[in-house]
């Protein structure tokens, strides 16, 4: 039997940019981009249900600018129990505990992850202190999910953190968003299927236009390498097929803000924009973006072509008659909301808890957050050499 052509678009009224949204300026009125409430195709036949009827207890880090350890869930989740907060500013930390109707709070993290009650930590403190802290709550026996990326321009972090995660067998999860936006949801899920094939490209892009930083803990976010924060990008591969990238090559665009000129920020970064050609595990080959000073819309859009079939947005061409594959998001629980970037918050606080209660690892494990993060980090090297081809490290985790 000869195949058939299958093409359909999955959701009315989503365009091919389906993580895309005008840019706006934050003020007090105005959510950060990502962190506004959006739709989710989440399924409506049927009715979330426990894996379990125990409790997790969690302790949370970090509020700052987008509120953001509050942001996804936890004390909104049947089972879990939110022990502790934190955060370095007494009024934010405050405030957070508010939120989360939280009676204890410490100071600081090293305070937090000493206390014996908590059992897992999400750390969303500052980028550049991502690895120490994860670090530090694995090494005092807790589980531990971290906001992206998992580390910061350092590739010695990287081997850190990972042999911290083998050490110590328990779960680390990075929160990377894209991956449960509806599209690459539907893009891994068709893969599993198999009616993706063997990718042969992938393209992920990133926008978000800054005419100023954002505030940020010691500035760090002033004029940082775009592909420094790559995962929203990468990750339109790697939490699609599981794959990784091997070689990059990659060119930078001299930024057109003041305070990304080398001088005005504390990395001497020169880019505002990136863009990277890599080679994939699968022998295929992957173009990612990321670009703050390029105004208009704004967000993460991917698209896949495979062996079997492509994938743009939410509409599939290919091969496969996928009309029996549900694309839908399973339920959460009626007190979690899906949140902000493309509907993604309430998924990863349930993978998180989830795979705990499951005694399981996480979808988005100690390998793929750094497989998403590391090539960033060689691609902007490979910027401020004009291009030149650069090995990436791989990560495989069991």
């Amino acid at each position: 039997m000869s195949p058939t052509v299958s093409r359909r678009a999955f959701i009315t009224g989503i365009t091919a940019g389906a993580g895309l949204m005008a840019a706006a300026v934050a003020d007090d009125k105005t959510p950060i981009q990502g962190f506004d409430e959006t739709a989710s195709n989440t399924t409506k036949e049927k009715t979330w249900s426990p894996v379990s009827d125990r409790k997790v207890r969690v302790g949370l880090v970090g509020y700052g600018l987008c509120k953001f350890s509050a942001a996804f869930g936890f004390q909104d989740h049947p089972n879990v129990e939110v022990i502790a907060v934190s955060d370095l500013f007494p009024d934010r930390c405050a405030e957070l505990a508010k939120v989360t109707r939280c009676e204890k709070t410490y100071p600081s993290l090293e305070e937090l992850v000493k206390d014996p009650d908590i059992e897992a930590v999400f750390v969303a403190t500052d980028a550049p202190s991502h690895c120490r802290h994860c670090v530090d709550v694995l090494q005092h026996g807790k589980h531990v999910a971290s906001a992206v990326p998992a580390v910061y321009g350092n590739l010695e972090d990287a081997d850190t953190l990972f042999e911290a995660v083998k050490a110590s067998g328990l779960n680390y999860m990075m929160f990377e968003t894209s991956a449960f936006r509806d599209d690459c949801y539907a893009m891994r899920t068709l893969f599993n299927a198999g009616a993706l094939g063997t990718l042969v490209y992938s393209e992920g892009e990133y926008y978000h236009y800054l005419d100023k930083p954002l505030d940020s803990y010691k500035g760090w976010r002033k004029g940082s390498p775009p592909l420094w924060y790559p995962t929203h990008s990468t990750a339109y591969h790697v939490c699609v097929s599981g794959g990784s990238f091997t070689e990059v090559s990659c060119l930078g665009m001299k930024g057109t803000m003041d305070y990304l000129e080398p001088g005005n920020n504390p990395y001497n970064n020169p880019f505002g924009t990136e863009v990277a050609l890599l080679r994939t595990s699968e022998g295929g080959m992957s173009r990612m973006t990321m670009s703050k000073d390029t105004p208009g819309l704004c967000g993460e859009i991917g698209r896949v072509r495979g062996t079997k079939g492509s994938m743009s947005g939410m509409t599939y061409d290919g091969l496969e008659d996928i009309t029996a594959i549900d694309l839908a998001k399973p339920p959460l629980p009626d007190t979690v909301s899906a949140g902000g970037h493309g509907g993604s918050h309430g998924y990863l606080c349930e993978e998180f808890v989830n795979a705990i209660l499951q005694e399981r690892k996480p979808l988005i494990d100690i390998a793929w957050s750094l497989n998403m993060t590391v090539a960033g980090i060689v691609a902007h090297a490979s910027a401020l050499k004009d291009g030149e081809l650069m090995k990436v490290p791989q990560y495989k985790f069991q």
